[in-house]
């Protein structure tokens, strides 16, 4: 890979990652936090993970988020979990977003996997 290849797949996962933290804000989810993987996981770049309140605001929060990515990128997103609404997984590729109800994501504590209470943002 050249060193402009790598320059462009930086901005566009950072653009990716900007639309999905916008559209997240838009669609009121709590608690959103970034985790970079860069260097650490070879899946992506980016993982956020966020709550809504019920298992229908986590359903929506995911599929706006897709079609926005659709629109914006032309990212086919892959959705996981929607129809239970507890837990949906959204990969876009470059950015992995996780949905979750507020008593499964306390239950699962994801986060803590990748990175200490303190470092998260």
């Amino acid at each position: 890979m050249t060193a402009d290849t790598v320059a462009n797949t930086n901005l566009k996962s950072d653009q990716i990652l900007q639309c999905v933290l916008t559209s997240l804000d838009d669609d009121k989810a709590e608690e959103v936090v970034t985790i970079s993987l860069a260097g650490r996981s070879s899946i992506s770049d980016h993982m956020v993970i966020c709550s809504g309140r019920s298992s229908r605001q986590v359903g929506a929060i995911a599929e706006k988020l897709s079609e926005r990515l659709k629109e914006e990128f032309g990212v086919f997103c892959k959705i996981e979990g929607k129809d239970a609404g507890d837990w949906v997984l959204v990969d876009a590729g470059d950015v992995i977003v996780h949905v979750f109800r507020p008593e499964v994501r306390e239950f699962y504590q994801l986060e803590k996997m990748w990175v200490p209470t303190s470092d998260a943002s």
